[in-house]
């Protein structure tokens, strides 16, 4: 029997840099490009297919997982399999062999990621199918925390909002838990008496789209990593800290008024919101020198700015994707071909919601 967990990509809407902080919320969308993993028993040895010309075995010793070679591309799901095999065996159920496979919609068939969470998404999706091969129901909540956990064990310094994002689907606020709170639980108390726990700060709330809002999607063409550029701005805080309070002040008021004007139906407040998050990172890169915004993306910005949108980097920025919030469906068209035109891509995509909730 084949087991499957299809999973969606994200979208930073706003919040990015301040939600990395415990208790500071962003505004993520889900959207209908999917991670696949499919998963099947084997006998004496586990596999992962991450690509159709590219797999690799594993066993397992003294109830480790050994991969016959090391893979950074595996971190993920590596990560996502030990906390779920941890968790299996607290349930006292009995480990097994099994192949996985993975299949992305995330990136291009030159395997170039687009930016749309393709790490939550493969760790999410791992550890659904996981869950569902050893025949453990778990909560949206559990999935969620699951995956938090097997996330922040690659990288500590993650919001965890794209995971939130993949797990909950459509839109949502997402507020960021305290990383240190639960990276010393891990040490001290069992995964499975862990995710039965609140989690400080940890909230997410499903917001419903606004009539007449319309989200369009360019894509650079230039991948960017998250982990680096958040990395850069946190070596450079101490020397700064008076501006980033600032920041993060002005990042969730910001975050708070557009949270109400979904409430509200009213889309121009968005946009004006939408422009001030925008604004709020331009400066933060000036004080930080880093590169949040680049050539194309300003590009992408100001040409939905021409035709009545707003517009700005969607996540870390320093490429990926941008996003233009639109009143209504009638400068679509324009728009995208003025990007097509300065080299960047229109992405089709849609917001995706999981089965029984507001479309």
């Amino acid at each position: 029997m084949v087991i499957v967990s299809k999973i969606p990509g994200k979208l930073f809407i706003a919040g990015e840099y301040a939600v990395v902080e415990p208790g500071n919320t962003a505004i993520l969308v889900a959207v209908d490009k999917f991670i696949t993993v499919s998963l099947k028993e084997a006998d004496k040895m586990g596999s992962i297919r991450i690509y159709e010309d590219y797999v690799i075995h594993w066993i397992r010793d003294n109830g480790k997982i050994i991969l016959e070679k090391e893979d950074p591309n595996l971190n993920y799901i590596l990560s996502a399999i030990n906390i779920v095999e941890k968790y299996v065996n607290e349930l006292g159920k009995r480990l097994s062999y099994y192949d996985i496979k993975v299949s992305s919609e995330l990136e291009t068939k030159d395997r170039i990621k687009y930016g749309l969470g393709s790490s939550a998404a493969v760790t999410v999706a791992t550890v659904e199918t996981l869950c569902n091969y050893f025949e453990i129901k778990i909560t949206e909540e559990e999935l969620f925390k699951l995956s938090a956990l097997a996330s922040l064990l690659v990288n500590n310094r993650s919001s965890c909002g794209d995971i939130a994002s993949c797990v909950y689907g459509g839109w949502i606020a997402y507020t960021t838990f305290s990383r240190d709170w639960v990276l010393k639980k891990m040490r001290d108390i069992t995964v499975s008496e862990l995710i039965k726990l609140q989690w400080p700060s940890f909230k997410v709330e499903k917001l419903s789209q606004p009539k007449d809002l319309n989200l369009v999607v360019g894509w650079t063409g230039v991948p960017s990593s998250t982990r680096n550029l958040v990395e850069s701005v946190n070596n450079k805080i101490s020397n700064n800290s008076h501006v980033y309070e600032k920041f993060l002040n002005e990042s969730n008021n910001c975050v708070k008024k557009i949270i109400s004007a979904f409430k509200d139906n009213n889309v121009e407040e968005v946009q004006r919101q939408i422009q001030k998050n925008r604004e709020l990172l331009i400066e933060l890169s000036k004080q930080f020198n880093i590169q949040i915004e680049t050539p194309k993306l300003t590009k992408l910005c100001d040409i939905a700015l021409k035709y009545n949108g707003s517009a700005k980097p969607s996540g870390a920025g320093g490429g990926d994707c941008g996003i233009a919030i639109l009143k209504g469906n009638n400068t679509i068209d324009v728009i995208k071909s003025e990007w097509e035109k300065s080299g960047i891509a229109y992405l089709p995509i849609q917001v995706y919601y999981k089965k029984g909730d507001e479309s």
